[in-house]
């Protein structure tokens, strides 16, 4: 006799609020790194524009030109792989995996720490320059051409962009600490089975030995 099966529980709006998020922020990475490449090439050129009006050497510019772009470069890189993990972990959270909730804690986390320190380098850059003593005066000036030389929507909106970061790493992180995704999560977390115990057989006396046979006459 079979018996019909029971349909399955249907998923929370807290996590596919939680996969929508990560999803939004997996598209916003890739323009993010597709932007700063494009406008690379303009702060380039804006830059050694203005570097040329200073007293710094063609050597001087080369280098900063090469930080210029290796920093670019890097935060393109680390943009476009932070999209595939962060879709990766909105499938995994709709497949209702929960090592990948405790995986995407983690990152979300280690997103929120990181989002934090941007905005801080951000604000202390603009509030207090670096300084530099009067042998490196030259590389001053470059250093600060620098923030003139990108567009000026640039850097506010990598502020935003921050500051997005890291509050969508925190609703996320806290709704997927809600009740709903709790039970929904414990449901589908597999039941540990009891071990196997053998029991083992009855004690039997053992046979008698078979009687000789009778001797011939």
């Amino acid at each position: 006799m079979s018996y019909p099966e029971s349909a399955p529980a249907r998923r929370p709006a807290a996590v596919l609020s939680a996969a929508t998020v990560l999803l939004v922020m997996a598209v916003a990475a890739l323009a993010y790194a597709v932007v700063d490449l494009v406008v690379l090439g303009g702060t380039v050129d804006a830059f050694r524009s203005a570097a040329r009006d200073t007293s710094a050497s063609p050597e001087q510019i080369d280098d900063v030109v090469t930080l210029l772009r290796a920093s670019a470069v890097l935060s393109a890189v680390v943009a476009a792989l932070s999209a595939p993990l962060l879709a990766g972990l909105a499938l995994g959270l709709l497949a209702c995996r929960n090592g990948v909730r405790v995986a995407t804690w983690v990152v979300s986390g280690f997103g929120l720490l990181t989002g934090c320190c941007s905005v801080a380098v951000v604000v202390g850059q603009r509030a207090a320059p670096l300084q530099l003593g009067s042998g490196d005066q030259a590389l001053a000036e470059l250093l600060g051409l620098i923030g003139d030389a990108y567009p000026s929507w640039w850097i506010p909106l990598n502020a935003g962009l921050s500051v997005a970061q890291g509050l969508g790493y925190l609703v996320v992180a806290t709704l997927l600490a809600l009740p709903a995704a709790n039970s929904w999560f414990g449901r589908h977390r597999p039941t540990p089975t009891a071990p196997q115990i053998f029991t083992p057989a009855p004690h039997q006396p053992p046979s008698a030995p078979p009687a000789p046979p009778y001797p011939h006459r």
